[in-house]
């Protein structure tokens, strides 16, 4: 079964959804089960977008991109210092 990758906008709407439904009185899981996630997955949402707001999730989910870009930039950096301070040093 393929996976759907879930939009941060589209998460914080269905967390909404399960809220309104719990408060009508159904049960996290049927709620859940309504919005077409696990009750896992709901919880692990739950855990990451509680409480934020769109245009947070937004700028959230840009800043672990531009954090993942500068995190590859600073590995490939220090991998090329040590190969130059290997060939520096005559060990090649």
């Amino acid at each position: 079964m393929a996976r759907k990758q879930h939009k941060p906008e589209e998460i914080v709407a269905k967390l909404r959804q399960v809220e309104v439904l719990v408060g009508q009185g159904k049960t996290v899981a049927e709620g859940a089960r309504a919005i077409g996630v696990t009750e896992a997955t709901y919880y692990r949402w739950r855990a990451e977008y509680d409480g934020l707001k769109l245009d947070q999730v937004r700028r959230l989910k840009q800043l672990e991109q531009e954090n993942s870009r500068l995190r590859r930039a600073v590995s490939d950096l220090t991998l090329e210092k040590l190969i130059l301070k290997e060939a520096a040093s005559g060990n090649f």
